[in-house]
């Protein structure tokens, strides 16, 4: 053979072999361990029970149920899934597929938001949409602004005209068009403002003077001298409350005052509280309000009225749990019962929330364990104390961090450099690198050694090590060996996927001069 075709042809051979040595080779098991199939793909990636995507080097595919490709997606990668639409990015932008193989947009857009068989998307300054009862993609402008609500309305904005061009009045223009977190539009025209349905029709016409979402169905609206909650309807909007008396809704609190004088806390469709004297009220959380009285009395108001009745020498009372509540008096703090009674006077800096009757204070920057009835159970002389779950509360010290008991005690004489609650109780604990894993009771079920753990079931933990996944139970007894790239787990099809570095037989000629050809197999 010619010397320099000889050189050819191995520089050739070698790129092949580097090739298919670089490709992927999958095992898939069912969850009894026992092997189905063995498949050929760069990745594999579960979207769903019923969505997988294969990828190799020339190819993104849908899946079939037997894992062979059923339909090529063009693009080099999956962008993201949104049920039912699988978005794919390519070299010149985003397009899209319905889960079940039909490509409804190119690969040409900047963005593509979706609502069941509805999406809209643009490049640059130009939209479409696209609906799949219609099978039509509808080029709607250049715009400067375009999105869908979550109800599924179509609301774009050219200039300062607002229109709804999926309406059964496409054309009909209006000053403002707001959606937010409930079923209904707000719309604005030149005669007031009123409410829109998911179906593009006015359920309260557009005569309110003002009008402002505040919660989920609700609007706090002005007009003729009258302040009113309203609530959408689908049909049509219910006034639930009107006063002439002037309501304030700023900071996300509704109030009334009743000649100057703050007279009634409301809620969104009515009155919460209805009391003389009060002065001032400081909401500090979802339906939660510290009320301030004119004899210096502060109580803390719920949904359903008084969760600590009105109360002396307190400053601010918290949201509390198991039936006590944290409360500020003259700079510290203790704990008080619905009836506004000290339960636990206040001495400390700072508390938690009672969780299995134990709370954590501070005194000073450290941190130490009470119980309900006011006992201590430690000193203060942890960085940080977590709540208690299950028996078992984290704690830190000197940047380690140690499991305690119900007692205080430590259970693990040496810390960790985190640990880590699971669903079920269990704790992944960190150290030096390095993860192990604990029991429910704290007891060490698989050592320190392993890169990464995630506990997806009792008795079934991907364990990573030496940069190889495996499968182990908690008696650290090997299932599948910690020798692949990848575990996927599909529990809905009771599947397990195993990734491989696959290694082909390569097939070499090698010619001896005055011979014939040797075939000679090698992995």
């Amino acid at each position: 053979m010619n010397k320099n075709l000889a050189m050819l042809v191995g520089t050739l051979l070698t790129f092949c072999s580097i090739e298919d040595v670089n490709s992927q080779s999958w095992e898939v098991y069912n969850t009894n361990f026992q092997l189905q199939s063995r498949l050929i793909y760069d990745e594999i990636d579960l979207l769903s029970e019923t969505v997988r995507i294969g990828k190799t080097d020339s190819a993104v595919s849908l899946l079939s149920n037997d894992l062979r490709p059923a339909v090529t997606l063009e693009g080099t990668q999956i962008y993201q899934y949104l049920e039912p639409w699988i978005l794919v990015k390519g070299p010149k932008g985003i397009g899209a597929y319905h889960e079940y193989g039909q490509q409804v947009l190119p690969m040409e857009y900047e963005k593509i938001d979706t609502y069941f068989n509805m999406l809209l998307a643009n490049k640059g300054n130009e939209y479409w949409v696209f609906l799949r009862g219609k099978n039509k993609t509808t080029y709607l402008g250049e715009l400067d602004e375009a999105r869908i609500t979550n109800t599924g309305l179509l609301i774009i904005r050219k200039g300062n005209e607002y229109s709804m061009p999926l309406s059964s009045n496409p054309d009909k223009t209006f000053e403002l068009l707001s959606d937010n977190n409930g079923e209904f539009v707000l719309a604005k025209e030149p005669s007031g403002y009123g409410l829109i349905n998911r179906e593009g029709d006015y359920v309260l016409d557009p005569i309110i003077e003002t009008l402002r979402h505040t919660h989920g169905n609700f609007y706090f609206g002005h007009n003729q001298d009258q302040y009113l909650l309203i609530e959408g309807n689908d049909i049509k909007s219910n006034i639930r409350y009107n006063s002439f008396h002037k309501i304030t809704f700023e900071n996300d609190i509704m109030l009334e005052y009743i000649h100057g004088k703050l007279r009634r806390v409301m809620e969104d469709d009515g009155i919460l509280l209805d009391e003389v004297g009060m002065t001032a009220v400081n909401k500090i959380g979802k339906d939660l309000y510290n009320v301030y009285f004119r004899d210096a009395k502060v109580g803390l108001l719920g949904k359903k009225g008084w969760l600590v009745k009105p109360v002396a020498e307190v400053e601010s009372i918290k949201q509390g749990s198991e039936g006590l509540f944290p409360a500020l008096s003259k700079g510290a703090y203790g704990f008080l019962n619905p009836a506004g009674e000290w339960v636990i006077s206040p001495q400390y800096a700072e508390t938690t929330l009672f969780s299995e009757n134990i709370a954590a204070y501070r005194n000073g920057i450290n941190w130490g364990l009470v119980n309900s009835s006011g006992e201590l159970i430690s000193d203060a002389n942890w960085e940080e104390i977590k709540a208690f779950q299950k028996g078992f509360a984290v704690a830190k010290s000197n940047s380690k961090y140690f499991l305690l008991n119900a007692f205080g005690s430590p259970i693990n004489s040496e810390g960790y450099d985190n640990i880590l609650r699971t669903n079920d109780g269990f704790f992944i604990v960190e150290q030096g690198g390095k993860t192990g894993l604990l029991n429910n009771e704290g007891a060490q079920v698989l050592p320190v050694e392993f890169e990464g753990l995630r506990r997806e079931r009792k008795n079934f933990i991907i364990a990573q090590k030496d940069g190889l996944t495996g499968i182990i139970n908690e008696s650290g007894e090997v299932i599948l060996p910690i020798a692949y790239e990848k575990i996927l787990v599909d529990w809905a099809n009771e599947q397990i996927f195993t990734k491989n570095k696959f290694v082909p037989t390569v097939i070499q000629t090698v010619e001896e001069p005055g011979k014939k050809k040797k075939r000679l197999s090698e992995k």
